[in-house]
């Protein structure tokens, strides 16, 4: 893989990371029509940490008290353990802290509740998906039902649910189908979405859910991949590619982040939709010309 070939496919994940058309899927197309060689899932999930940047650039103030108040969920925990402790003892003077008790809390704990059917999906099925990454009919049916989702986004009923709202069982369905979002093709931000605005969530915050909600998802992804990886076939300048096109995918991310709040917001979806079902035919019909070819 060249230089400009990692520029290319950051370039490729910052845009469709954020715009629902599916940024595995694409990644899959690019290196299908050019025969690029397997880059791995190393250099797929270095260009979703590029991504991850630009969440937390956008969504810094919110990530932060997040993470104050995921502290304090812990210390509360451990209080609340002491206090059952000594109630055992016979001292029943001390109450019970309220553990959930504002949005940000409750925020903490749907991603948590999210996060843990898109693990088990993720590395049930991770060996699965990258064959079918290979596969050009794959991510060309996949982009159908993107494009699919996208058009039942457009026509959900205005919603109001904050995080005060929003039930647990919400965030386990949305969380499955970030699950199913892996399999290439299938946009991550488009399913989340749509799955938000289908469970009432307000527009703004479904896609701050769906951006917040995918840290989990790509950092875990990053960490077993790390373990997987042999370094040492890896040249010095290989990285260098990678990192550069982990810093494109951070840098264009950012700007589709701020895109699609305004997407959501005026219901522009249905573009998007027309866009995944037009590559998704021409991938389909483009795999079958390629079969009788070969014939």
């Amino acid at each position: 893989m060249s230089l400009l070939d990692a520029i290319f496919m950051g370039l490729i994940q910052g845009i469709t990371e954020f715009l629902p058309v599916s940024s595995s899927g694409h990644l899959a197309l690019f290196q299908i029509a050019f025969d690029l060689e397997e880059t791995g899932l190393l250099f797929d999930c270095l260009l979703h940490f590029g991504t991850l940047v630009a969440v937390f650039a956008v969504y810094h103030r919110d990530i932060w008290k997040m993470i104050c108040e995921g502290f304090a969920i812990i210390g509360d925990f451990f209080v609340n353990a002491a206090i059952a402790c000594s109630r055992l003892t016979g001292n029943k003077e001390k109450t019970y802290r309220k553990v959930i008790r504002n949005g940000y809390r409750k925020f903490v704990m749907l991603v948590i509740v999210s996060t843990i059917p898109t693990g088990i999906i993720g590395v049930a099925a991770s060996d699965l998906i990258e064959v079918l990454s290979g596969i050009l009919l794959v991510p060309g049916i996949c982009l159908i039902i993107t494009a699919v989702l996208l058009f039942v986004a457009d026509r959900c009923k205005e919603g109001g649910k904050t995080p005060k709202h929003v039930s647990y069982t919400n965030a386990l369905i949305i969380g499955i189908c970030q699950g199913f979002a892996t399999l290439p093709g299938i946009s991550r931000s488009g399913t989340t979405i749509t799955a938000c605005l289908l469970s009432g969530f307000d527009r703004k915050f479904a896609v701050k859910y769906s951006f917040i909600m995918s840290i989990p998802a790509i950092l875990g992804s990053l960490v077993l991949q790390i373990f997987k990886i042999e370094a040492a076939a890896i040249t010095v300048t290989q990285w260098m590619y990678y990192l550069a096109g982990t810093a494109v995918a951070a840098i264009v991310g950012y700007i589709c982040i701020r895109i699609m709040l305004y997407v959501v917001r005026k219901k522009k979806y249905t573009i998007f939709s027309i866009y995944c079902l037009v590559v998704g035919i021409i991938s389909i019909a483009a795999y079958f010309i390629m079969d009788s070819d070969l014939l």
